[in-house]
């Protein structure tokens, strides 16, 4: 098969590494891709958003399967337009896509199918929310309605914090056109727990747990990024977690689209708070999480090729989902400074020492060629990636392997998978 990957990061690298391992898998395109996926696609200089030279492109090159990494053409309808070109496409169409496009819409979906999430209010006006505000109890949460690069909520601990966010998200537009309408919703506490699913508009298949650390510094402390880091499975997600989220999460929000004229099709990552009052969603998201892709698909045994297909053709439940009884943690190597003002351009040095080295991996987010070498290109840079029989030995491997690669201004955390310890 002739496959093209739609992305940049190191979700896509992710994908484009376990899509090279299929063997149906002749030849493989990234558009527009990065140093590393260079490594299993040819890249290709066509942007995400740009749907017709996409098109075009798939029609030119023959390609039988397209799958979309990112969020922003997911929800901006490149699903539909591929559809309608007749070309064969993994992911939600638009209708579907307003799962995460919407986070208006998607608490209004789990209010009225029951469910479980955190009360909320949903507000078109700043005005509006900052009356609000007024008898709200703090903590509270703000989040703006549309995409945000995973950085668009604010938690704030007074009135004074949470106004100045409404006025930050609505009249500052911090985040465009994102906060055009926003969710103020109540603060959760517990454990936070990542869960992707693949979907095919009736049935759900769920792959293994995963954790996430938003913040950009050590203790969860600093500004919300894309993702720090992030291991698997969570030890918190036990057998009983996971029978209450199947029976009153997961299936219900598939069945929940269904039935509003949106079917889905692709992966539901479900966000989910662990709280005394049992799990509940704080967030949905229309592909692969990321950096949670780094850590769930080097454990998965299933031909991915294989539960794409069976996706698109409404045949999943033909597929049992298979992963590796060990663990991964995955330490994001950033440009200092991120998620605000940092420098790229720097070369990378140490990656090397990976080249087919067992259970280790190192997924490209930020970086590009530049005169034959690898450089930094983004706030994100790398993903390290190791293996262990166990979560404790994975980070230990995990953080010994980001000793050996180098660049300028290289910052990580260092407490990714602490939580571990604690379980």
């Amino acid at each position: 098969m002739r496959i093209l990957i739609v992305g940049s990061g190191g979700r896509e690298h992710a994908i484009a590494w376990k899509v090279a391992q299929s063997s149906k898998a002749e030849k493989i395109y990234c558009a527009p891709g990065n140093a590393g996926i260079s490594e299993f696609a040819e890249c290709v200089d066509i942007k995400a958003m740009e749907f017709e030279k996409l098109v075009s492109f798939a029609k030119e090159k023959k390609i039988d399967l397209t799958i979309v990494g990112m969020d922003d053409p997911l929800v901006g309808g490149i699903v539909d337009e591929f559809e309608k070109a007749g070309l064969r496409v993994f992911g939600p169409r638009k209708n579907a896509a307003i799962l995460e496009g919407s986070k208006a819409f998607s608490k209004d979906l789990m209010k009225k199918y029951n469910i479980p999430t955190a009360a909320y209010e949903n507000f078109d006006t700043p005005e509006e929310a900052i009356k609000y505000l007024e008898t709200a109890r703090y903590p509270i949460v703000l989040k703006a309605d549309g995409l945000a690069l995973g950085k668009g909520v604010l938690i704030c601990n007074t009135k004074a914090e949470a106004t100045e966010g409404v006025k930050t998200l609505m009249l500052d537009k911090q985040f465009g056109d994102a906060g055009n309408r926003i969710v103020i919703e109540e603060f959760m506490t517990g454990r936070e727990v990542s869960v992707l699913s693949f979907v095919d508009g009736d049935t759900i298949r769920i792959m293994t747990s995963a954790q996430d650390h938003k913040r950009a510094k050590d203790g969860d402390k600093g500004l919300n990024t894309g993702g720090m880091g992030t291991f698997s499975p969570s030890p918190f997600y036990t057998e009983e977690v996971d029978e209450f989220c199947r029976k009153y999460i997961y299936q219900p929000t598939v069945d929940a689209m269904k039935a509003e004229g949106r079917p889905f099709k692709g992966i539901i990552f479900f966000g989910l708070m662990l709280t005394e009052k049992g799990p509940k969603v704080l967030e949905y998201n229309a592909r692969f999480g990321d950096p949670e892709a780094q850590v769930v698909l080097p454990r998965m045994k299933n031909d991915i090729i294989d539960v794409f297909e069976a996706c698109i053709d409404g045949k999943l439940n033909d597929i049992e989902l298979e992963f590796e009884d060990n663990a991964a943690v995955c330490v994001v190597l950033a440009s200092d400074g991120y998620p605000e003002h940092y420098d790229k351009g720097f070369e990378i040095t140490g990656l090397e020492e990976f080249k087919d080295k067992d259970g280790y991996y190192v997924f490209h987010a930020g970086t590009k060629y530049d005169n034959g070498k690898i450089v930094t290109n983004g706030g994100r840079v790398l993903g390290v990636v190791a293996k262990g029989e166990d979560l404790k030995a994975a980070r230990k491997n995990a953080y010994e392997a980001a000793k050996h690669i180098s660049f300028a201004n290289k910052y990580m955390r260092n407490d990714i998978g602490k939580a571990i310890d604690e379980a």
